[in-house]
C-alpha cells in the first residue's frame, strides 16, 4: 500500500517537528529538519507502506537530525559550537553497544509503537499525557505498555 504523504504531514508533521527541536534544540534548523523527512519520505513512498506511520517517522526524523548534527561537528559554526559537540560526543563507546544489544533484545518483544512510547517518556521525558497524544493512545494504555516493558526488563535484568 502507497503512503500518502500530504495526509502524513499533516497528521504527524508536528510530531515530527517536535523529536527535530528536541534532538537540534533550534526552531528553524528543526523546521528545515521536518521538511527533510517528508522530502525523503515522497522519494521512498512507493517502496514503503503504511503500517506504522508514526514510528517510521519518528525513525526518519532522528536519521536526518542526527546527520545534520554529525555534519555541524565536522563543520560547526563556531568554536563554542565545536567544543559543546566534541563533548557530547564522547562516551564510553563499550557501554553504548552493551546498552544497544540489550535494548534490542528487549524490544524484539514488543511491537514497534512500544519503542517509540519508551523513547518519548525515558528519553524525551514526556509526560504520559503528551505520549498518549502522539502516538494515538490512551494515558492507560501507554501507562500499561510501560509498566509491561519495565516488567519485561526487570525480569531480564534478574535472569
Amino acid at each position: 500500500m502507497a503512503i500518502e504523504v500530504e495526509e502524513l504531514y499533516r497528521r504527524y508533521g508536528p510530531m515530527v517537528k517536535r523529536r527535530c527541536l528536541r534532538l537540534l534544540g533550534n526552531e528553524a534548523a528543526a523546521v528545515d529538519a521536518m521538511h527533510d523527512v517528508f522530502v525523503e519520505l515522497l522519494r521512498a513512498e512507493h517502496r514503503l507502506d503504511d503500517r506504522a506511520p508514526s514510528s517510521l517517522l519518528y525513525t526518519m526524523a532522528t536519521h536526518v537530525c542526527l546527520n545534520r548534527l554529525r555534519s555541524r561537528k565536522r563543520k560547526p559554526e563556531s568554536a563554542d559550537e565545536a567544543l559543546l559537540l566534541e563533548i557530547a560526543a564522547m562516551g564510553d563507546h563499550e557501554g553504548q553497544l552493551l546498552a544497544a544489544r540489550i535494548l534490542d533484545r528487549l524490544f524484539a518483544r514488543e511491537p514497534e509503537s512500544t519503542r517509540v512510547i519508551a523513547t518519548l517518556y525515558l528519553v524525551d521525558r514526556m509526560t504520559h499525557q503528551e505520549v498518549a497524544d502522539e502516538v494515538g493512545m490512551s494515558v492507560s494504555g501507554v501507562r500499561k505498555r510501560l509498566r509491561t516493558l519495565m516488567s519485561r526488563a526487570q525480569e531480564g535484568a534478574s535472569v
